[in-house]
């Protein structure tokens, strides 16, 4: 059997098994050296203070979202204090960033839309689990903006996919993870061009998107989201020092 971190095992032991050192590890030990992601193997996975549930298997969240998106709940926070404020969580898979955007600010009305069907119930739970009122937030199916036409948001926030499809990734992604929510056409940025092109007819004035791109094509993103029409794109760093991300500014 491959040799499993022991920092997995125990993470583990205190995830999926409440910290229970006599349980039987047996079969996630099994799952782990075939080289499944240990997120999977516990069944959720703490996210910038939510807890995300992957029932559904969706992509799992990785900590440069995680980093964003506690920059996003905080700039929203000073951005609209206690004031109400409309959120879109597109391509939103297990909605992660929208739950923890909606934890974290009981003033944010925050909309989920999930092309992948199965999803939806995981996107509910995780809202369950975390005490958000159904009051607060829509979970909708459709392609990009479809399932909320006619709405207008203060924030989209997007991890949509992204990476060229050339790209080989490890085994442990792409033997498990949805190729659908990794891979975006040749150059990667088939979803993120529809984005830019359509993000201004669903933001209202002095709204802002926040995606995340490829180190690689980032720079090609912020030209695409301006030449859609916000007023200018900045591209901002994750935690590592490295360009992740790209905030839009709509006047």
């Amino acid at each position: 059997m491959t040799d499993i971190p022991a920092e997995d095992i125990a993470a583990l032991i205190r995830d999926k098994y409440e910290g229970d050192t006599h349980a039987d590890l047996t079969a996630d030990l099994e799952r782990l050296a075939a080289g499944e992601p240990l997120a999977y193997v516990i069944g959720w996975i703490p996210f910038a203070g939510a807890r995300i549930e992957l029932d559904s298997r969706p992509l799992i969240p990785r900590a440069e979202t995680e980093c964003w998106t506690e920059r996003l709940i905080r700039h929203a926070s000073q951005k609209f204090g206690d004031e109400p404020f409309a959120l879109l969580d597109l391509c939103a898979g297990s909605g992660a960033i929208g739950v923890a955007i909606a934890a974290a600010l009981p003033n944010a009305q925050v909309s989920f839309a999930e092309l992948g069907e199965a999803h939806l119930a995981t996107i509910q739970k995780n809202l369950d689990e975390n005490g958000i009122a159904p009051s607060r937030v829509a979970v909708r199916a459709g392609d990009l903006f479809a399932p909320f036409p006619d709405i207008r948001f203060d924030f989209i926030a997007a991890n949509p996919p992204y990476i060229p499809a050339a790209r080989t990734l490890d085994a442990s992604v792409t033997d498990y993870e949805d190729s659908a929510a990794l891979f975006s056409g040749e150059d990667g940025l088939d979803l993120i061009r529809r984005i830019a092109t359509d993000a201004p007819g669903h933001l209202r004035q002095g709204a802002e998107l926040w995606m995340e791109c490829d180190i690689a094509n980032v720079e090609e993103a912020v030209r695409l989201v301006e030449a859609g029409g916000a007023s200018r794109a900045d591209i901002r760093t994750d935690q590592y020092g490295r360009p992740r991300y790209l905030v839009g500014y709509y006047a």
